[in-house]
């Protein structure tokens, strides 16, 4: 039983120091039905509006216990600040949205391994 509760301490550890414990990869997707009909709404009001850019449409949108996580690289601030204001109305609170979106080009982005695709 200690030998059970020491490993099960030692991979909490390791998921802490690896940083996973907070950050959020698509992969982390609820499977909770309201968690997915929550991306589902988030991804069609985004695809629906056509002044977004490809980046825009694409961005990663992680859905966990109600609170959305939207990832990935964008076009402008313009942009990033549409994108969240979008979800903000489908989340229904700014307190259950966090965003990681970068604008494509800052020295913290890098959209593509390589730069002639952009």
């Amino acid at each position: 039983m200690l030998r059970m509760i020491c490993r099960t301490i030692l991979a909490g550890l390791l998921v802490c120091s690896s940083g996973l414990l907070w950050a959020q990869t698509a992969d982390q997707q609820s499977n909770n039905p309201s968690d997915l009909q929550m991306t589902r709404q988030i991804r069609k009001v985004l695809v629906n509006d056509k002044s977004l850019s490809t980046y825009g449409h694409n961005v990663k949108i992680i859905t966990q216990q109600g609170v959305v996580t939207l990832k990935g690289p964008v076009k402008s601030d313009a942009e990033k600040q549409e994108i969240e204001s979008k979800a903000t109305e489908v989340v229904g609170s700014a307190d259950k949205l966090h965003s990681e979106l970068q604008v494509a080009g800052s020295t913290k982005e890098k959209p593509s391994a390589n730069p002639d695709n952009q």
